[in-house]
């Protein structure tokens, strides 16, 4: 099959498109012809080597978490899928998406959502998992509250814009000038224009700041976060990670930090959000397998609107 491989950490050309073996499946693992994968920061940032820690230094690496694609043989403990399923869902760390089969465990895939192309279905998982675990596990998110989504035209602040009015909270998002239109299209109650205001020193407060791009520490959003509200970001630095046990301890305002953990029952909830009109991706741009290295680089740029879908065919 042909895959794209890196042998050592560094620049978006150290991704490579090779012919390589296809991935043996365990007893309770799915091997999935991809159809479609997606561009997650942790893909690059997995390349450039700051992952290092967990990925250590074992090449070659096929890297990508995002998965839409077809059953073509199920493992011998698998009693969920059958060959010919539509599926989507993630692989193990640290990857193994870019390419023409991967192998995912069955309690990491459902059913692709029948309104959704396998394009569209590719960009959803680790997204919007992350954006519904952290609003509903950690912010503990009720309806009537005031949730502020901090880069909600981005991947993963698409999802959580629209996830947010899906539990039925009011929703503030924040982004550029223009995006305003689009995350207002995501039915967005406000949305915060942030080269021209600082939501950190409005009047407005809020019950849940759910900074998806990790440009807001806890300390800048705490005048506008309710006095026992939910500070959340995606980035687990030294900084966030003391602040988030110091005040795990104290009564009041909270700081957390998400760390996705993909799992069907999750996704078969975002399928329901989707079949039923509550929830949609946006895609910023398609990208072949071949044309990876691109797609690496324009992400890294951190200018993306939704989502960068990549398109495999074999």
């Amino acid at each position: 099959m042909k895959a794209i491989v890196i042998r050592g950490y560094g620049s978006p050309e150290v991704l490579k498109y090779e012919e390589v073996a296809k991935p043996p499946i365990k007893p309770d693992q799915l091997l999935v012809k991809v159809h479609a994968s997606s561009v997650n920061p942790i893909d690059w940032k997995t390349r450039k080597g700051m992952l290092s820690i967990l990925t250590g230094n074992k090449f070659p690496l096929i890297l990508g978490f995002d998965v839409a694609g077809e059953v073509v043989e199920v493992g011998s403990q698998v009693t969920g899928f059958q060959v010919g399923d539509p599926i989507y869902g993630s692989t193990s760390f640290p990857g193994g998406a870019y390419a023409e089969f991967a192998a995912i465990p069955e309690n990491l895939a459902a059913t692709k959502p029948i309104n959704m192309s396998y394009q569209e279905a590719a960009t959803v998982p680790l997204a919007a998992l992350t954006s519904l675990q952290a609003l509903r596990d950690l912010g503990n998110i009720k309806s009537g509250q005031n949730v502020l989504i901090n880069g909600a035209s981005g991947g993963v602040g698409i999802f959580a814009v629209q996830i947010a009015k899906a539990l039925g909270a009011n929703v503030t998002g924040v982004c550029s000038t223009r995006n305003l239109d689009l995350v207002k299209s995501l039915n967005a109650d406000l949305v915060i224009d942030y080269t021209q205001e600082d939501f950190t020193k409005g009047n407005l407060q809020y019950d849940i700041i759910f900074d998806a791009v990790a440009k807001k520490t806890f300390a800048d959003c705490r005048k506008v976060l309710k006095p026992n509200g939910v500070y959340i970001s995606t980035l687990p630095i030294p900084e966030v990670i003391l602040q988030s046990v110091l005040t795990a301890f104290l009564p009041g305002q909270k700081a957390k930090i998400v760390l996705e953990k993909p799992n069907s029952k999750d996704l078969i909830y975002l399928k329901d959000l989707i079949e039923t009109g509550k929830l949609r991706t946006v895609i910023d741009c398609i990208y072949p397998l071949q044309e990876l290295t691109e797609a690496h680089r324009y992400s890294e740029g951190e200018r993306t609107v939704g989502k960068i879908a990549i398109a495999i065919v074999s």
